[in-house]
């Protein structure tokens, strides 16, 4: 029953044509998978990017946009999160996109009545971001701040985070710190949607390898639950089979897989 709420075997394609990105919102799965090599280990714009942020930890990241090394940046909003907007399973309020780059799924989930707000600890990242979408229609239903994610304090608390990219970007040790931060950011009864991603055993990093064990190791500590974990159909051809979608709340109890 839940998986058939988020997910049909039959979307092959995610078109939105009322949607303020346009075109760009039209994705074929398997054209994207010939801009993604599917193996960590093989990808050579991971091994460069492994390299910058290896160099230099503290601005790697920055350096790696301003070099255009950024192979986990889809050049599109992702499908699945498309598909949960449209088919108005996302809470509104206000939703927060730690790790936003480009902000594609910032733009993608705004609307009247959803405010979202893309951070980046990349300067360069949050300059792209707003050059993309600034003259967009629905520019008043989000904006993008350049801070760090585990020292930045909001204003106010969100109804919905989500991460993808993101947990698997910092060292597995900060992991429950990043979990303390999700706990700090969202409202009692708000909820973390997290896109798993790699699920594989490749060694090192980044992207570090990630479980669902992984993201239950930091968050059961601190209250949370999944309310379900599924895998995700609508995954670019390249990453098939090494994500799942796992919607989290505090205190329910895990549903299915």
């Amino acid at each position: 029953m839940l998986r058939s709420l988020f997910f049909s075997p039959r979307i092959r394609r995610v078109a939105v044509p009322s949607s303020p990105l346009g075109p760009t919102l039209a994705m074929d799965n398997n054209n994207r998978s010939r801009t993604t090599d599917s193996s960590v280990q093989t990808n050579p714009r991971i091994q460069k990017l492994q390299q910058i942020v290896k160099t230099d930890a503290s601005a790697g990241w920055e350096e790696s946009w301003k070099q255009g090394v950024t192979p986990w940046d889809l050049g599109c909003p992702t499908p699945v999160i498309l598909h949960l907007h449209h088919s108005g399973s996302l809470p509104m309020g206000r939703v927060l996109v730690p790790g936003c780059g480009t902000g594609y799924d910032v733009v993608a989930m705004a609307c009247p009545g959803r405010y979202v707000v893309g951070l980046d600890i990349s300067e360069e990242a949050i300059k792209k971001a707003k050059q993309m979408s600034s003259s967009l229609p629905n520019a008043d239903d989000f904006t993008f701040i350049k801070a760090d994610f585990f020292s930045w304090r909001p204003t106010d608390l969100f109804d919905l985070i989500f991460d993808y990219t993101f947990f698997c970007a910092i060292l597995p040790e900060m992991r429950s710190t990043w979990a303390q931060q999700i706990q700090n950011f969202l409202k009692p009864d708000g909820e973390l949607v997290t896109l798993m991603f790699p699920m594989d055993d490749h060694a090192g990093g980044p992207p570090f390898k990630v479980s669902i064990e992984d993201y239950e190791e930091v968050l059961h500590p601190i209250g949370f639950k999944a309310v379900s974990i599924v895998d995700n159909e609508l995954a670019i051809e390249a990453r098939k089979g090494r994500e799942k979608l796992g919607r989290w709340k505090r205190g329910v109890g895990h549903s299915s897989l």
